[in-house]
């Protein structure tokens, strides 16, 4: 039996897809009488005729795995996309590490415990990409004892 006016008739006063709709098969005869917006909406009153609610899809998953990425799962290799410079390019790699060279050299610098030769020659190096990180930046101006001992005034000195 054909039911298909009757199901899209039911759609549009409930106001869903036709998909929702859900007809009783023992009552189809009651049903394939209805041929107004009326007797639908009775028997839509009735149960006759069911509105389904929404099936959506569950998040449930998602929130899990949003809450073990949050401590740090789930990033392995299998779940890298791109090469490793794509990922972090090298010229904010460079970017970042030049500052932080740079910075350390003007500290040292400006509070005197290196001379205005040897920072010229560690900002050269550093600009032509001699040092590989921090530590091998510390440990070539250790190598070289480059850093003076700076004296602290004392007490009740006068400048």
């Amino acid at each position: 039996m054909k039911l298909d006016m009757q199901k899209t008739l039911a759609s549009k006063v409930a106001k869903v897809g036709t998909g929702r709709i859900k007809i009783d098969p023992a009552n189809a005869e009651q049903v394939k009488e209805a041929i107004t917006k009326a007797d639908i909406r009775d028997l839509i009153d009735q149960d006759v005729i069911k509105v389904m609610p929404l099936v959506r899809n569950s998040k449930a998953r998602a929130r899990a795995r949003a809450a073990a990425k949050k401590k740090g799962r789930q990033r392995g290799a299998g779940s890298k996309v791109g090469r490793a410079t794509a990922r972090s390019p090298p010229k904010k790699e460079w970017i970042n590490r030049i500052r932080l060279q740079r910075k350390i050299i003007k500290s040292f610098k400006e509070s005197g415990r290196l001379s205005t030769g040897d920072w010229k020659v560690l900002y050269r190096r550093a600009k032509g990409g001699f040092f590989r990180n921090k530590r091998h930046l510390l440990q070539v101006i250790e190598q070289g004892k480059m850093l003076k001992q700076v004296k602290k005034p004392t007490k009740g000195a006068k400048k």
